[in-house]
């Protein structure tokens, strides 16, 4: 065999895994959101976005990946320098910082409405101290931005790790003498931060980022669970219109709308943190 079709060769079978299970996929819903009874056509997509709950669930989305993915990123930041600074224990709290990434986003949401519930560990606690004399229901529509905190605050501690494991192994491929040679000439560990470890660590935060991104404008599950029906996002829109409104050309159009959003993200975090032609690590 020709030495140069080789490359090609060990690439096919990834090639038609994505060709089968997402290439022809994304075909169908494509074909599904511009289809009409009256053949192709935009007004799906007219549907969706002159429903009223539209405008409502692109802010809420957006206001959601704004505030939790800077959060995420600088808490990410922050653990995998001090991971890297450890010269003992380092594995075991890797781990114990990692363990949310093995629970689904139902069971995280679950877990922090045992908090926010009524006969949550909230109310408990609050009740206990005097705060309160009978259980308040955080997780209703009289406190929205408590219920927006929930979401929050469980999509922080269950994704962080996302971007933590992926910055520590960014990190680790520094080489330490960048690190010796600046402590040598003086630098404080704050200059040797942003001279050394963010310009180094450019690739590793543009994956973090993309990956974070477009996985924040998915969220659903969490939502569902602490939310549910007031705190609508895109995700959950989607949802609706297809196993709630049985309105598969609508459910697709919404799909197509979160992903040109998520395209457009991804593109603006590549140019932002573009790796410079023939960089290295």
């Amino acid at each position: 065999m020709n030495p140069r079709f080789l490359p090609y060769l060990l690439i096919l079978p990834v090639t038609l895994f994505l060709c089968l299970f997402f290439l022809y996929p994304f075909l169908l819903v494509a074909k599904q959101a511009f289809s009409t009874a009256s053949g192709l056509s935009l007004e799906n997509f007219r549907e969706v976005t002159g429903y009223w709950k539209f405008p409502i669930s692109m802010k809420n989305t957006l206001l959601l990946a704004a505030i939790v993915v800077p959060i995420q990123l600088a808490l990410a930041l922050l653990m995998a320098t001090m991971v890297n600074r450890m010269q003992k224990g380092r594995d075991l709290i890797l781990y114990i910082w990692t363990i949310p990434l093995g629970i689904s986003d139902l069971a995280a949401g679950i877990i922090w409405l045992a908090i926010f519930e009524q006969s949550g560990f909230l109310n408990s606690m609050m009740n206990g101290l005097g705060v309160v004399d009978r259980p308040v229901n955080f997780l209703s529509y009289q406190h929205p931005m408590i219920v927006f905190v929930a979401i929050m605050l469980a999509e922080i501690w269950r994704a962080t790790a996302i971007m933590l494991v992926i910055l520590v192994a960014g990190i680790g491929l520094i080489p330490k003498e960048y690190y010796e040679a600046a402590e040598v000439f003086g630098a404080s560990p704050w200059k040797r931060f942003l001279r050394i470890t963010l310009p180094m660590l450019r690739p590793s935060l543009q994956t973090a980022l993309v990956l974070r991104v477009i996985l924040a404008f998915e969220i659903f599950a969490v939502v569902q669970a602490l939310g549910g029906t007031l705190f609508p996002v895109l995700m959950g829109e989607t949802y609706a219109y297809q196993f709630e409104l049985l309105n598969g050309g609508a459910a697709a159009a919404m799909a197509l709308i979160i992903l040109g959003i998520s395209i457009a993200f991804t593109l603006i975090i590549m140019r932002a943190l573009r790796v410079p032609k023939g960089a290295t690590i």
